[in-house]
């Protein structure tokens, strides 16, 4: 498929972050963006901008602050093609962290709320944009929410600046029918507005539900690469390209890179389909209690994780942790 319009983000530093606290180090990071400057790809999300105090720097890498001054030694000597995104959370960030543009290595700058904090989302979102960047709203855990509250989200939405809105299957619960449901609402709601899509892969449907969101008209789209991120990872960045046909892709460095740097950082860290993540996603659940099962001694024994959820004694509705 092949639409001018289609952009595509990369986000493996920053979702894959979430399994390593953004522990990569800067020959992995500056190997990942070199390949994705090659392929073509538009944007690569670097990390999180966050505020130092909130955080001890201590037990986070880098890319969990995402400092400019770090950035830019990263990326000197590479003629930058793919540009460079960060993203902020509500309350985790301040305006003194963000400068202006014209003194930034990023270009864009992403908000991700959940939808009780859209108004949050707003304000941060024109701080943003008076600062110079492009800007999105990532509504997060979209699958929880009612028809009413989504309605009510993006008729705010519809009244702002804000460029960008992404539909966010944070739990990997989504199937093809609720991607089609949600895009065309945005779209709907949004007039003039382009809609992205971000998909995890609890149930192997990532890839698919996003090719979805491409055919019903979704125009922004996150992948990573060989699909890290927290827990079962995002749509795969080379699957995605090579279904894209767009001939400014080139699929041959991404293959290199996984070959070269994420086989071996995959069998470091774990990430992709298991069933506690399959499980989670069909309960529409976050895997944060997946995460802790596979860090814990019975991290096979599905059956158990599965009766945990579906059949919990007291006990467990209240603690739903597992012992190491």
């Amino acid at each position: 498929m092949f639409r001018p319009e289609i952009k595509v983000l990369d986000c493996s530093i920053r979702d894959g972050g979430l399994i390593n606290k953004w522990q990569f180090d800067d020959e992995f990071v500056r190997a990942t963006y070199q390949a994705l400057n090659e392929a073509g790809v538009d944007y690569m999300e670097l990390g999180y901008k966050a505020s130092p105090e909130l955080f001890d720097p201590k037990d986070f890498g880098k890319w969990r602050f995402c400092r400019d001054e770090d950035v830019k030694r990263l990326m000197d000597g590479i003629e930058p093609m793919t540009q460079l995104a960060c993203m902020v959370d509500i309350g985790r960030v301040s305006e003194k962290d963000i400068c202006p543009r014209r003194d930034s290595p990023f270009s864009m700058i992403r908000v991700a709320c959940y939808i009780k904090e859209i108004d949050k989302a707003i304000a941060l979102c024109n701080m943003i944009m008076d600062k110079g960047y492009e800007t999105t709203v990532n509504i997060m855990a979209v699958s929880t929410n009612l028809d009413r509250e989504i309605d009510e989200a993006l008729t705010d939405l519809a009244e702002t600046r804000i460029p960008t809105v992404y539909v966010v299957d944070s739990y990997g619960a989504m199937y093809c029918e609720d991607v089609t449901f949600l895009v065309k609402k945005y779209r709907e709601a949004l007039p003039g507005k382009t809609i992205g899509v971000h998909t995890h892969n609890n149930r192997q449907l990532a890839f698919g539900n996003t090719i979805q969101a491409i055919v019903d008209g979704a125009n922004m789209l996150d992948a990573s690469v060989f699909g890290i991120g927290r827990g079962p990872g995002n749509c795969c960045l080379e699957l995605l390209l090579s279904f894209l046909q767009n001939p400014k892709f080139n699929l041959r460095p991404l293959l290199r890179l996984i070959q070269e740097r994420y086989i071996p950082l995959r069998e470091k860290i774990e990430w992709g389909y298991i069933i506690p993540y399959m499980i989670t996603g069909m309960l529409n659940e976050h895997p944060r209690i997946a995460i802790a099962f596979r860090d814990s001694a019975e991290r096979d024994n599905y059956v158990k994780f599965y009766d945990t959820l579906v059949m919990p004694e007291p006990d467990e509705v209240i603690t739903r942790s597992f012992k190491k």
